[in-house]
């Protein structure tokens, strides 16, 4: 398809430079927040990338953020190398999220660092179990009703998220209250944006369900109105019954692409994509940037999607 300039006429450059002129202007009028003089940044654990955003967003420079899973390590299976065990114990505070490795490692973290604040953001976030498999002849380590982890990938979600990083920035550094209490309002309204931008792009899709190799986005389905069909739980490859039943199901709901992510084998979701003759698109909720990230997974989904 063609592409098409969004670009307005050459007859408003000079309107378009005064514009940018006059916010340049406004933008530098605008003094941006700094640390007092002999106040070190406060130190903030995270368990995963999308957090980092969330935390700094929130705390600009008035924070410094440490991640323990780094990219293209699984929440799933991560243990917490000696260095970054240290690095916990120098922070003031750790937001876990609900990753399966927290359940493991949060008893030990508590223990080695009794002083060091622990955040859970999950609170006030109604949890939804990670979705059952009609279709599979094995077992996974979730059990049956286990509460889904990935309540990062929806965007009202997160603004609740940012409200409890927020709070405890708060009451760690009561100082720092305007900085904070303004970082959250700014973030709070992109996400809002966020969200109106992705409930615009989805709406008019007949199409409602779609296939992805590890189901990590059932509130981000859930947030708008669509239904993710899993391959897999937990890293477990399906067996050839199941495939088939997989095949099966994805023909008659109409299928034809099969998302997955990077820190998952692809094999069994490019074997479904041959049979049905698809395709295989990666997604990566663990990415950083959840802005940019999550609007590029609405367009990806709005591209699959009748």
């Amino acid at each position: 398809m063609a592409s098409r300039s969004l670009a307005p006429p050459a007859h408003g450059a000079r309107r378009r430079r005064a514009l940018r002129t006059a916010l340049g202007v406004a933008l530098a009028s605008m003094a941006p927040w700094r640390l007092a003089r002999g106040s070190e940044p406060l130190g903030v654990i995270v368990s995963i990338l999308p957090q980092k955003q969330f935390v700094e967003r929130i705390g600009g420079d008035a924070v410094k953020v440490g991640v323990l899973v780094r990219p293209g390590q699984s929440p799933h299976s991560y243990e917490p190398t000696p260095q970054q065990m240290t690095a916990v114990g120098r922070a003031a505070v750790y937001f876990p999220i609900g990753a399966d490795f927290e359940a493991a490692w949060l008893p030990k973290i508590r223990r080695a660092h009794p002083k060091l604040r622990i955040v859970d953001t999950r609170q006030g976030i109604a949890l939804q179990p990670m979705p059952a498999h009609d279709h599979h002849d094995h077992g996974h380590r979730h059990a049956k009703g286990a509460p889904d982890p990935h309540i990062w990938t929806s965007p009202p979600l997160v603004k609740q998220q940012a409200a409890t990083i927020r709070d405890a920035l708060i009451e760690l550094r009561p100082a720092e209250r305007a900085r904070f209490e303004d970082g959250y309002a700014r973030f709070a309204a992109e996400l809002d944006a966020l969200d109106a931008e992705l409930r615009q792009m989805l709406a008019a899709k007949k199409e409602r369900r779609f296939m992805v190799y590890h189901p990590a986005w059932g509130y981000f389905a859930s947030t708008y109105g669509l239904q993710q069909i899993p391959i897999e739980i937990h890293g477990k490859e399906p067996g050839p019954k199941t495939l088939a039943k997989i095949v099966e199901q994805a023909r008659a709901d109409g299928v034809r692409v099969i998302f997955v992510q990077k820190q998952f084998s692809r094999t069994a979701a490019e074997a479904i994509a041959r049979e049905i003759g698809g395709e295989v698109v990666e997604l990566d909720p663990l990415a950083e940037d959840f802005i940019g990230n999550t609007r590029a997974v609405a367009q990806a989904l709005a591209r699959a999607l009748r």
